[in-house]
């Protein structure tokens, strides 16, 4: 394993080599803003009925302040080790480990459980041309087939998983943009004008509340451009303008899909298993346009199993760089240059979660919905952490902090409301255990911390200190 840089390596690659789009590809595939298009403004519905553009909108602007806060330390530190290394700026070792561990949860989960809405989709795909993907063992094969291909692109190359996040995700996007515009202009024609979703007259506010949980878990991941700060051209200003375009544009995604899908079904958004395909029903696509939708869902969910699992390799090998996690994980592969025996590990890991929950009887959507809200309490506690530590950063190096402080008030205050919404009323099982199970994985890594801490002190001077300048053998 090599710890040099090779200025071109035998897969092409080389040093600041991912343009801006690239990045803002990397960020957008780990929304996966179809996916969560082809669900999510239903369940948001249920509470807040014609508040749901609003609920997508509010969330939209807590957004935005996360992803300002990131940008102010993406801008001035370029590094592998995303909120990792921006917390240990503000916050110190102890800080810093909480975001890694925090941002690896969220990461991994999010790959995990997303690995099991692509199965769900592929295995639908399969039924409408005729094959009878239904039992377990066909599932689990799919788990098997689907979680080897994104750990083998990970593994590959950033460039070419990227890529393949890109063209999948745009694919996806644009199937459901084609279906949401042909619903407005032409199926409804005048019609597609709806005033009450602007006039907030009977809205439930309470709802929109409740909605922004859902809104905001919709955005999970937008940062995950901010790890690959070894791999940009120009880092320092393409990451930071990645994310914030990213965020904007799944945002105005999100309020457009949102306002269609209520003009097109009206009351039946809450009533209906899946919206989209309740509209192409509704309007009369071509039989054709079925399963070219269906694709596109799967390939979303497909682009956000690959884009996590980026993430998790790059942080973990700047810990192991660093000393905090095993120092083995802090090399790379001799001619890929990717971290990969980290993939080797995230990746089968995920792939044997969810065989186990499908043994155990698990529908492929019930492992997104659990998994995912276990990823979403890691990113959850990252972007807090990170709010905070922007604040006693750009106090520290005597920045201008007046709007940081804007954004990271609302920050941590809509994180506060998006945990407490989610814990209470307490929810049905297993999603009362989540929040539990959580805490208890990120005690069990401090476990490590606190002996790194009594044992071998000297390698917390190290943390948060691996920047772009220092990185070698990564590509």
């Amino acid at each position: 394993m090599s710890d040099t840089i090779p200025r071109k390596t035998d897969a092409g690659l080389r040093e600041g080599v991912m343009s801006g789009p690239e990045l803002a590809a990397q960020a957008i595939a780990s929304i996966a803003p179809s996916a969560v298009i082809a669900f999510t403004a239903a369940a948001i519905f249920l509470g807040a009925g014609n508040g749901t553009m609003l609920a997508f909108v509010l969330a939209t602007i807590v957004i935005l302040c996360v992803g300002y806060i990131v940008s102010v330390f993406a801008r001035k530190h370029a590094s592998a080790g995303s909120l990792y290394t921006y917390v240990a700026q503000g916050l110190g070792p102890t800080g810093a480990f909480a975001a890694g561990v925090a941002l690896l949860i969220g990461s991994w989960g999010i790959a995990a459980g997303s690995l099991g809405g692509a199965v769900s989709y592929a295995s639908d795909l399969l039924q409408i041309f005729g094959v009878d993907a239904t039992g377990t063992v066909w599932l689990i094969v799919l788990t098997i087939v689907i979680g080897g291909l994104a750990t083998f692109f990970t593994i590959k190359g950033i460039r070419i998983s990227a890529r393949v996040s890109l063209v999948l995700e745009l694919v996806s996007v644009a199937i459901i943009i084609i279906i949401l515009l042909i619903s407005a202009l032409a199926w409804l024609g005048p019609d597609a004008w709806d005033p009450a979703q602007f006039s907030f007259e009977g809205v439930p506010f309470q709802g929109v509340a409740a909605g922004m949980v859902l809104g905001i878990l919709g955005f999970v991941g937008f940062s995950s451009a901010d790890a690959l700060g070894r791999e940009a051209r120009n880092p320092h200003t393409a990451i930071p303008r990645a994310i914030m375009w990213s965020a904007v544009t799944v945002g105005v995604l999100y309020v457009f899909a949102a306002y269609t899908q209520i003009a097109v079904l009206g009351d039946e958004l809450g009533e209906v298993a899946s919206p989209l395909q309740a509209i192409n029903d509704r309007i009369g696509m071509p039989v054709w346009f079925a399963p070219v939708l269906v694709f596109g869902v799967a390939a979303s969910f497909f682009a956000v199993v690959v884009a996590p699992l980026n993430v998790v390799g790059r942080i973990i090998y700047v810990m192991g760089k660093e000393g905090i996690a095993p120092e083995s994980f802090g090399r790379t592969h001799e001619t890929l240059l990717t971290p990969h025996r980290v993939l080797l590990v995230a990746g089968p890991a995920a792939i044997v979660l969810d065989i186990i929950l499908l043994l155990l009887g698990t529908h492929p959507m019930d492992i997104v919905v659990w998994v995912d809200t276990y990823g979403t309490y890691g990113y959850m506690v990252a972007y807090s952490l990170v709010a905070v530590a922007g604040i006693i950063y750009t106090r520290r190096v005597g920045m201008k902090n007046t709007l940081v402080w804007v954004c990271a008030v609302i920050a941590v205050v809509a994180m506060a409301w998006v945990f407490f919404a989610n814990v209470w009323p307490v929810p049905a099982f297993p999603l009362n255990v989540i929040p539990y199970l959580f805490v208890a994985t990120m005690l069990a890594a401090f476990a490590r911390f606190w002996w790194i801490k009594a044992k071998r002190p000297e390698v917390l001077d190290r943390v948060g200190k691996t920047h772009i300048e220092e990185l070698t053998g990564i590509g």
